[in-house]
């Protein structure tokens, strides 16, 4: 079934716009179907984009680059199975995936040939384990929770609140990170509810809440399920804040929940309506070639193909080992390396660090509320 599966599933994309001999080969293992669809295919088209503009200015240290894209599924085996296939077939380095079920299945595979793997997961546990090889496009909720939960408390004033999460590897992770920083920020939880992945009615997780004390409520799913649970609230008259980290304000999240999207609000890592005109150029690019506006994850999976370009010619050749080793500590600044977009550093772990954006939903648009400093 497995060895049908690939077959089926393996696209090999040339981007070079001859047929001549492109010796560099990077590897797209994303979710083009099933629940992950949304998010991966946002981050195929941003790796697609990044690489295009690439070869179009040379390639990467005069060779051009060819895509060998595959989909996962949305199956943490399946994902698993086509990252070994993708090292099988010379991939120097690998781009995706997105659900952070199928990284923490995946990436060990990538570990074990030395490939460098530039992830658009969010989980903690992806930069927990000491891979020397694992490194994010956008950094963990470790990180970007606290940021919101200081927003909450200080600018917000919140003092109770309720949590409703997706019981996934994702949605774990940003559960205990969110459930540290309410600790932290003095903010009582007094509603706690967990659904499972793909649940699709969410009208009594919805009611929980409604019926609760709470100040305002933070919501943990994956784009589809955040859509369905806003689609509800407002459904259910949830009149209080809603808030999330990345994925409820997500403009995927925005096109599927329609209108029921308009004020939630959130911390976002990246946004294509930030007042930064690198990105602002870059999402107009994206808009004319892909006929839709970019989400977090486009945006990822853009400085996912120019962070490779920048590190292998700082290297000199396309030496994974030696990718990764530079990648460690390094930082790039956007006045030189412009295809990141913003300055971004990574440390030892493969995590990343930037400034990042409060967001609010207002008429079918993220609004920057706020930029958050790095941390």
């Amino acid at each position: 079934m497995i060895k049908k599966l690939l077959s089926t599933t393996a696209i090999v994309i040339a981007l070079a716009a001859t047929p001549a001999l492109a010796d560099l080969k990077i590897g797209s293992i994303v979710e083009l179907s099933g629940p992950g669809a949304a998010a991966g295919t946002n981050f195929r088209d941003g790796v697609h984009m990044g690489f295009e503009e690439i070869n179009a200015a040379g390639g990467i240290l005069g060779e051009k680059v060819d895509i060998l894209e595959y989909d996962s599924q949305t199956d943490p085996q399946v994902s698993r199975a086509l990252v070994q296939k993708a090292i099988d077939e010379g991939v120097y380095a690998i781009t995706g995936t997105v659900y952070s079920s199928s990284t923490v299945v995946n990436m060990m595979v990538a570990a074990k040939a030395g490939i460098p793997q530039f992830t658009g997961s969010e989980a903690p546990s992806i930069t927990a384990t000491g891979n020397p090889y694992i490194f994010r496009t956008a950094f963990g909720s470790q990180k970007g929770i606290p940021k919101l939960a200081k927003y909450m408390a200080d600018v917000m004033g919140v003092k109770k609140v309720g949590v409703a999460w997706a019981n996934t590897e994702f949605g774990k992770g940003g559960y205990k990170a969110f459930m540290e920083a309410m600790q932290v920020a003095g903010i009582e939880v007094v509603a706690d509810v967990a659904s499972e992945q793909g649940q699709t009615d969410f009208s009594a997780d919805v009611l929980k809440l409604k019926h609760s004390d709470a100040d305002a409520f933070f919501i943990y799913y994956t784009e589809e399920e955040s859509a369905r649970f806003l689609r509800e609230a407002r459904k259910q008259g949830l009149d209080k804040p809603l808030l999330g980290d990345t994925t409820l304000v997500g403009n995927k999240v925005i096109e599927l929940a329609g209108e029921a999207a308009n004020g939630a609000m959130g911390h976002v890592g990246l946004t294509p309506d930030a007042d930064i005109p690198a990105m602002k150029d870059m999402v107009e690019r994206f808009k004319t070639q892909y006929k839709y506006t970019p989400d977090h994850n486009a945006i990822k999976g853009y400085i996912a193909a120019w962070t490779i370009k920048y590190v292998t010619e700082m290297v000199g050749s396309a030496d994974s080992e030696a990718i990764a080793k530079k990648l460690h500590g390094l930082t790039l600044k956007a006045s030189e390396y412009p295809g990141v977009l913003m300055d971004v550093s990574w440390d030892e772990k493969g995590e990343m660090s930037r400034e990042s954006f409060f967001v609010k939903v207002d008429n079918g648009k993220q609004v920057v509320e706020s930029i958050l400093p790095a941390n």
